[in-house]
């Protein structure tokens, strides 16, 4: 049984990113598309993995624990096994990974289903919507907990409508806005995205974060392989080792030393934005604790493309 929160040590949440760096899609966009690793490679991110597993085992605190790798994880049985494990440890909490969902699900059924969660991502350049929705459906059928994302691209709106449409209602779809061009969007696009994401304007701008309280450093850490720490994915500058040093010591509030911050997984943790009240324990999985299904009506189709 896990302990109250009220009774029990603060939680930490670590961002977990090893030396995996392949995948078996090949989005355009993307560095690691269609990725090999030598087998070399593979075994050095599994023991990376398997170490990280035994220390997270043996902490003493509450944790949350997401992995965001660069690629695509769950198609190697180790992370697979990875989180049955973590998940069924009484003081992890939530135990979430980014995935495409290409690699089999079974794994789901042995986990504990209250900590584990999964961060979905539909590319609709890579796979067919009714092979992804069938696998939404699998997840369903196991009762496991997620959400599904897309890249809000104009030419995906119609996909978007139709997986809208297709989705069990009480999924969450939520939308990243494309904010390479700041005028990207119509007035009339945002609002029928907004209406398929209620909080897709959260994640059309770069918030401005220099020097603002943030989580990251003080409750949110970032952990490479090798266990090397630093605040956040985005803050280059390392705080210590998860394996050498003692958290405590490297625990601490920092204000934010960058600009901005577009990306969820790091203006989640923007105190001024206060998502750990929108969002509670499903902060990492991002879903709503008040999420309901969409204001956009399936038959409804998206705005007439621009140019």
């Amino acid at each position: 049984m896990r302990a109250s929160a009220a009774s029990s040590p603060p939680l930490l949440r670590l961002l977990y990113r090893g030396a995996l760096k392949s995948c078996n899609y090949a989005c355009a966009y993307c560095p690691f598309a269609k990725a090999r690793e030598t087998r070399a490679e593979m075994q050095r991110d599994r023991e990376q993995l398997e170490r990280f597993v035994a220390w997270a085992a043996g902490y003493p605190g509450r944790l949350g624990i997401l992995f965001t790798p660069w690629g695509e994880a769950l198609v190697r049985p180790w992370y697979r096994q990875a989180l049955v494990t973590l998940s069924q440890l009484p003081h992890v909490e939530r135990v979430a990974i980014q995935t495409n969902l290409a690699a089999p699900l079974d794994f789901v059924a042995e986990a504990d289903r209250e900590a584990l969660a999964l961060w979905a991502t539909f590319h609709p350049t890579q796979v067919s919507r009714g092979r992804f929705v069938a696998r939404c459906r699998e997840l369903d059928a196991l009762g496991a907990r997620y959400s599904v994302g897309v890249v809000g691209l104009r030419e995906h709106f119609a996909e978007l409508r139709a997986l809208r449409a297709e989705l069990a209602p009480a999924t969450y779809l939520w939308i990243n806005a494309y904010k390479r061009d700041p005028d990207y969007y119509s007035d009339d696009e945002v609002a029928w995205l907004t209406g398929l994401d209620p909080h897709f304007a959260l994640n059309r701008v770069y918030h401005p974060s220099q020097g603002q309280a943030c989580r990251t450093g003080a409750s949110v850490l970032s952990v490479d392989g090798d266990g090397n720490l630093r605040r956040c994915h985005f803050v280059d500058a390392p705080l210590g080792n998860l394996y050498r040093d003692a958290l405590p010591t490297l625990l601490g509030e920092r204000p934010c030393p960058n600009a901005s911050c577009g990306c969820f997984i790091g203006y989640a943790h923007l105190e001024r934005l206060e998502l750990e009240g929108e969002f509670g324990p499903n902060l990492l999985e991002r879903i709503p604790l008040r999420h309901s299904q969409a204001t956009v009506a399936p038959g409804r189709g998206a705005p007439t493309m621009r140019g």
